[in-house]
């Protein structure tokens, strides 16, 4: 089971990653790309081109660690950006729905209340 820090934000690239990168590698895209700080503690999700295989890269305080899962069969959903962005945010309950393979585009997210202190925004993907 993939346990990490629930201080930080997961965020998903939609556009398929040569895997064959590394720790150097996947910390260029998200800094590079996605204009992030790669070690904020942060969850980086990132698929291949033919959606077999997932790595996840995340600082946990002393190092960087890449969690590693390819499938045997079927493939992964990969999510897209309306508006065309490398990356989208997730959260804990969308990776666990990617990683047991439930594809459901139908569902709808409901509205709720979120606070960011950073953010004037309050109300999840709304903004």
């Amino acid at each position: 089971m993939l346990s990490v820090s629930a201080r930080g934000r997961m965020y998903m690239a939609t556009k398929a990653t040569d895997l064959r990168k590394s720790y150097d590698g996947l910390c260029a895209l998200v800094e590079g790309q996605f204009g992030h700080d790669a070690r904020s503690g942060d969850v980086y999700v990132f698929i291949n081109r033919r959606a077999t295989q997932m790595r996840v890269l995340y600082w946990e305080r002393d190092g960087f660690c890449i969690w590693m899962k390819r499938l045997e069969a079927g493939t992964f959903r990969r999510v897209h950006a309306g508006d065309g962005r490398d990356h989208v945010e997730i959260d804990a309950g969308e990776l666990a729905m990617l990683l047991a393979g439930f594809d459901a585009p139908v569902i709808k997210r409901r509205k709720r209340y979120r606070h960011r202190a950073t953010n004037t925004c309050v109300v999840d993907r709304m903004c």
